[in-house]
């Protein structure tokens, strides 16, 4: 089983919500986890509960609540802080029901010197941790800071619920943790625990099932998008992104509809190089786009002294769309290629990767199933499981990100896999895949390929279902584009 990393667990718990397994849910399965573990290792003794006020807190009352029912423990839980600082529903509402079970006592500690903390420390056989999970970044503060120390001091056996805490403080190359001798986490294993600082402090690591959906984890949703890397309040033009569009030539269209795609999703700055034919056409589609005027009515090798420059004042290359399959298209195109850092590329730029292996650029290619077939020279498996193993191999081969556009979009880095069934046939009209490539441009500015492709794909596809319900199957690309901020303000 491969190990997640904890953005991955928080976006698997966001689209748990969404299918429809509340967070509730899923936290008393936690709970009910680390009761039966503790059960399971120990035949009775007295059990001290320390809780934050997150929702590694409510994991922590939880197992308090399942594990008092069990005649052999002795149940104590201590909130750092007091009950109306609790900061989530779920665990308020777990914390409350304590007060209808057998626990022996429930203390509200909220300054460190409280002798309550110490004195419950000191009676327990065992101390779980509760109180900061992955949440919580940056120094640890009162009372957890004492609390910290008073527990690793103890001698006590210390499981730690999720994550030892203390140990995502990133702020301290020597952060202030919990030293466990037993971290129970959730799920999966988190990539994180096996590495500086949480691998000093987990001691024995134990992974418990929660019964997390199996298509939060495998398909796109709410969850991808909150994890998205967005513009913060005090950003400047261009922190955002600077978005370069090489397309047009053949078409004008299709590398306009990337560039609104782009300007929609995000994007700063975005410019469009495009053939002297179609130049002016493309800038009459809005005044927000910077147009570039290439030198002749395709892209060709005399373009490239412009185009390097181009490259140099932009985050994100966007190449395709379009420019059509002349001969002399392709060979610069490839050329283009090695220049860029950032990469996405769709349609009649796609030719370029067969057979070349651009080891300098981080690339997304946005291929539909036939170009997918035509770069690989292997038609495209019609099965579901083998098309993704296709992707998957292709995708590691090339040491690239390809989105597989279908009915079921498949993303792949070559190692991890995801899919995305947002969508509809009314999308099948012309345009839909080059607002997919501006999309795509526009996250990959600030966030890796995997995550850009994989958002991308849900981005477009809900802003198509949001413009399908207003429009039926007279829906147009550009219909699309204007649904685009409603997915994103989710």
């Amino acid at each position: 089983m491969d190990p997640i990393t904890w953005e991955e667990m928080k976006a698997i718990d966001i689209n748990c919500s969404q299918l429809g397994l509340l967070p509730i849910q899923l936290m008393e399965n936690a709970g009910s986890a680390v009761s039966k573990a503790i059960s399971d290792r120990f035949s009775g003794g007295k059990v001290l509960f320390i809780a934050g006020r997150g929702n590694n807190g409510g994991d922590a009352f939880v197992a308090a609540r399942h594990l008092c029912q069990l005649p052999h423990f002795q149940i104590d839980v201590v909130l750092l802080g007091n009950a109306a600082s609790i900061r989530t529903e779920e665990s308020k509402k777990n914390f409350l029901l304590l007060r209808y079970c057998d626990i022996s006592s429930i203390n509200e500690i909220t300054y460190p010197g409280d002798e309550r903390l110490s004195r419950s420390i000191n009676n327990a056989d065992i101390i779980v941790d509760g109180m900061l999970g992955t949440g919580a970044k940056g120094d640890i503060k009162e009372p957890e800071a004492s609390a910290i120390e008073l527990i690793n001091s103890s001698g006590k056996f210390v499981i730690s619920i999720d994550v030892p805490s203390g140990t995502m403080d990133t702020n301290s190359e020597a952060p202030k943790c919990v030293k466990a001798d037993l971290t129970i986490t959730f799920h999966k294993m988190k990539e994180e625990l096996n590495k500086l600082p949480a691998s000093h402090y987990t001691g024995e690591l134990k992974v418990e099932g929660i019964g997390v959906c199996s298509h939060a984890e495998r398909f796109t949703g709410i969850g991808n998008l909150r994890n998205l890397s967005i513009r913060t309040p005090d950003s400047h033009k261009g922190q955002a992104g600077r978005i370069l569009i090489i397309g047009g030539g053949a078409y004008s269209g299709a590398p306009a509809l990337a560039a609104l795609a782009a300007l929609r999703t995000g994007a700063d700055i975005v410019t469009v190089a495009a053939p002297s034919n179609v130049a002016s056409t493309i800038a009459s589609f809005s005044p927000d786009l910077i147009v570039r005027c290439l030198s002749g009515q395709r892209l060709c090798s005399d373009d490239l002294p412009l185009i390097t420059k181009l490259v140099c004042q932009h985050d994100v290359i966007v190449m395709g769309m379009g420019l059509g399959n002349e001969e002399g298209v392709e060979r610069t195109v490839r050329k283009i290629i090695p220049l860029c850092k950032k990469l996405v590329l769709d349609a009649d730029a796609l030719l370029a990767v067969e057979g070349t292996k651009y080891t300098t650029s981080k690339i997304v290619i946005t291929p539909h199933a036939k170009e997918f077939s035509r770069i690989r020279k292997v038609e495209t498996a019609s099965d579901m499981n083998k098309r993704i193993e296709e992707v998957i191999t292709f995708s590691k081969e090339n040491d690239l990100v390809t989105l597989l556009k279908g009915k079921v979009d498949i993303i792949s880095d070559g190692r991890k896999v995801m899919l995305n069934r947002t969508g509809n046939a009314g999308m099948s009209v012309g345009g839909t895949g080059d607002v997919l490539a501006g999309i795509t441009g526009a996250l990959l500015a600030v966030n890796s390929p995997m995550k850009a492709a994989t958002c991308a794909a849900f981005i477009n596809g809900t802003a198509g279902d949001l413009a399908f319900k207003d429009k039926g199957y007279g829906l147009l690309a550009t219909d699309v584009i204007e649904r685009i901020t409603d997915v994103m303000r989710k």
